[in-house]
């Protein structure tokens, strides 16, 4: 994207992006919403698979990893393809920019952190009832794990770009989005994890620390 390879990022201020104040309101969201929203949910599916469902501990486990993991892919595929769409067209460009661009251009804008509640409610269900079509009553253990998955990411990202740089094993993930961000944006796409990264060969090409990762 254009927009964020050519500006330097603004770490104050919250750009308007829509006239209508009622859609412009919706593109702010408090990072705590989604995370206790979702949460519920999962905990609502392990219940529901657990009791309702009969399965056994054991397998919502292993149902429940698999969609965290699953997630961490889909993660990394919507960062890299979706919101990193080419701008071939102002519309391609305007989309772009309002999903994603924004983001890099103000990274320390907390508001626009997460996805609208409503927004993201409505993509899981749709992929409930994708989920639901090919894997059956395996859906709620599985879903589980998916949007516990989102949880975290939404956790990891919110606290890379509002907190310092942690003196422990989780700082590898500070300075793979700075990279990103600050960088190489057409590199580094994942966030909760760079597994994908990793094995789609999009880590950073240079090694070594950003110099600007505590400005994140």
């Amino acid at each position: 994207m254009e927009a964020t390879k050519h500006k330097r990022p603004k770490h104050k201020g919250s750009p308007k992006l829509f006239d209508n104040p009622f859609l412009e309101k919706l593109t702010h969201t408090h990072i705590s919403l989604p995370l206790i929203i979702f949460t519920v949910i999962a905990a609502v599916l392990i219940y529901y698979g657990i009791v309702e469902k009969g399965f056994h501990v054991p397998e919502m486990i292993l149902l429940f990893l698999a969609g965290l993991i699953f997630f961490t892919f889909v993660e990394y595929l919507m960062h890299r393809y979706l919101y990193h769409m080419p701008a071939t067209s102002e519309k391609r460009k305007k989309v772009a920019y309002t999903m994603h661009g924004v983001h890099h251009d103000y990274p320390k804008d907390k508001s626009r952190l997460a996805m609208p509640p409503l927004l993201s409610l409505i993509i899981a269900t749709v992929f409930f009832v994708i989920y639901r079509a090919v894997m059956g009553d395996y859906v709620f253990g599985f879903l589980a794990g998916f949007l516990m998955g989102y949880t975290a990411y939404l956790g990891v990202h919110y606290s890379v770009h509002a907190f310092k740089v942690p003196n422990n094993f989780l700082k590898v993930l500070w300075y793979h989005h700075s990279i990103h961000h600050y960088r190489e944006p057409d590199r580094a796409f994942g966030v909760s994890s760079p597994l994908w990264d990793h094995i789609f060969r999009t880590m950073p090409r240079k090694p070594g620390k950003n110099p600007e990762v505590n400005q994140l």
